[in-house]
């Protein structure tokens, strides 16, 4: 099983950049406490770093801002996950916790302002693609049973024609979302070489670290780009 990023993806984005991180053998069941900890510090830094001005402006969201434009993608009607993540803590001053691995997960994410995903291997039916979409292409919205229809030509994360993630990196699916019983997980970090390659990298080894130290798990990780554009996940 690979992470294959297309050429049509790259046409639309040529400088867009992935830090992967793959972890197999977790134990993600009841509380961890230590994750929480690092969860709380991460919303702390977004409500002090944000209590005088609105996230949308702020340098680190440009250039995802930019590419959902080059996409056909309305960024305010359609927030990547890190601009919708950051409005939630700013207008509630908290976020919700999941489980421990998707909570770690978040953590890095708010802490550097990157996109990153998470998605359970196991329940990948072929290889992960962030592709254009096509007929055929199906999506449930995560917390949903409805099963939505795709037009041709969205950039989505793939597994098949199952879509797990619309629009980019505005939506998860249902499918393959991690829960206390995934195993096994892909985390993809999005970013763009030329703009926040540094923050891409440094999520990337954090999120790399805390997994092996705190789930005792095995851990890889690597990079895809234009030059390098598959990962081998298995």
């Amino acid at each position: 099983m690979d992470f294959i990023v297309s050429k049509e993806v790259y046409e639309k984005l040529n400088t867009v950049y992935f830090g992967v991180v793959v972890a197999k053998g977790l134990n993600n069941q009841g509380v961890n406490y230590e994750v929480e900890q690092l969860l709380s510090e991460s919303v702390d830094f977004i409500k002090s770093k944000f209590q005088t001005g609105k996230i949308k402006e702020a340098l680190e969201l440009s250039p995802y801002r930019e590419a959902f434009t080059r996409l056909g993608i309305n960024p305010n009607k359609y927030m990547s996950s890190i601009e919708a993540m950051g409005s939630r803590i700013i207008k509630s001053g908290s976020f919700p916790k999941i489980n421990p691995l998707v909570d770690l997960g978040n953590a890095i994410s708010l802490k550097y302002l990157v996109p990153l995903g998470a998605h359970d291997l196991d329940a990948a039916n072929g290889d992960i693609q962030l592709r254009m979409s096509k007929t055929g292409d199906t999506f449930v919205p995560f917390g949903s049973e409805e099963t939505e229809l795709l037009t041709p030509g969205e950039c989505i994360y793939s597994a098949g024609e199952v879509v797990k993630t619309r629009r980019w990196i505005w939506r998860q699916s249902e499918h393959g979302k991690v829960t206390d019983k995934t195993r096994n997980v892909f985390f993809p970090i999005d970013g763009f070489q030329d703009q926040n390659y540094k923050s891409i990298i440094a999520a990337r080894d954090e999120l790399a670290e805390q997994l092996h130290r705190i789930f005792s798990c095995e851990v890889k990780v690597g990079i895809v780009d234009r030059d390098n554009q598959s990962f081998k996940l298995n």
